[in-house]
């Protein structure tokens, strides 16, 4: 598959700091690359260069086998976390005056069609709730219809609806065959969106692949949660189990063998919770701490 971003042997270093240590991955052509690490990990230094707004020490970034150099701007887009928009200034009004900055943009129907904006385009940029915001903030990100898209931890303070409502426009905007560069510290929003993702941890890539190939490679096991007062402290001793404050972790290849020995030893299934592993699980593993802390 052809590589939107090849990125190669990327370091950033200030004084003794390694901010990005030897880093190197591609993006494929039409897929969401997530690119997830703790504070401190690398990862926005990474995609800062990545974006051109900052110069590597060492290494190279090409997109669809061109070097970066100043024009990047005009071809990729940028949904940062923080962007200051205008006050005074309509939805419709801020659209048309990100339009002036680009030799190329995309029409403005296609715009609030794709981006859901046709219910607040008369509204001051003031009066925009968190969902509207980000909606167009995404719609500024795509105005000079981009190939690639980067979107820094977009969601962040947002409600799980409008959370939801947003990951359905980074779908449609991904079935254009556009590449998607996506930050989140939201493990369920990576699972959904992202085909590829890369885990960064002090300036090094410490894992990669796809959440499936990932998940497959370092969980064999389910774990199985029960109330903590329905397991004898003994029996949760002599098997092994993780004695929580109010409840006992099991892990387990087996989960009918599990179920069969909890019966015969009389434990109470009520508040039996089972559950697979996920990509906070896998970063818990592999650093020793949760991603979304």
């Amino acid at each position: 598959m052809n590589a939107a971003i090849c990125v190669q042997g990327l370091s950033k270093h200030y004084k003794d700091v390694r901010a990005v240590d030897n880093v190197s991955f591609d993006v494929p052509q039409g897929h969401c690359f997530g690119l997830l690490g703790p504070n401190g990990a690398g990862k926005t230094t990474t995609i800062e260069i990545m974006e051109g707004i900052i110069p590597a020490t060492s290494g190279q970034v090409h997109y669809q086998g061109q070097a970066v150099d100043s024009n990047i701007s005009q071809q990729i887009g940028i949904q940062f976390q923080h962007t200051a928009l205008q006050d005074f200034l309509t939805v419709k009004e801020t659209l048309s005056l990100f339009s002036s900055f680009y030799t190329k943009t995309l029409k403005q129907e296609q715009l609030i069609e794709l981006c859901d904006l046709s219910d607040f385009l008369n509204r001051d940029n003031r009066l925009l709730s968190g969902g509207q915001r980000q909606r167009l903030l995404l719609a500024l990100a795509l105005i000079n219809d981009p190939n690639i898209v980067f979107l820094d931890e977009p969601t962040t303070g947002l409600d799980p609806h409008a959370r939801r409502n947003f990951w359905q426009l980074i779908k449609n905007i991904k079935a254009q065959n556009k590449t998607i560069v996506l930050t989140t510290h939201y493990m369920d929003e990576a699972e959904q969106l992202c085909d590829d993702i890369v885990i960064m941890d002090k300036g090094k890539i410490i894992e990669s692949g796809t959440p499936h190939q990932l998940l497959s490679k370092h969980f064999q096991e389910i774990f199985i949660y029960l109330p903590k007062a329905q397991v004898e402290t003994a029996l949760a001793h002599e098997q092994g189990w993780k004695v929580m404050s109010d409840r006992v972790e099991i892990t387990t290849a087996n989960v009918e063998k599990t179920l069969a020995l909890l019966m015969h030893h009389k434990v109470a299934l009520d508040g039996l919770h089972v559950k697979s592993a996920n990509l906070d699980d896998l970063f818990l593993k592999l650093t020793g701490h949760s991603l979304q802390a």
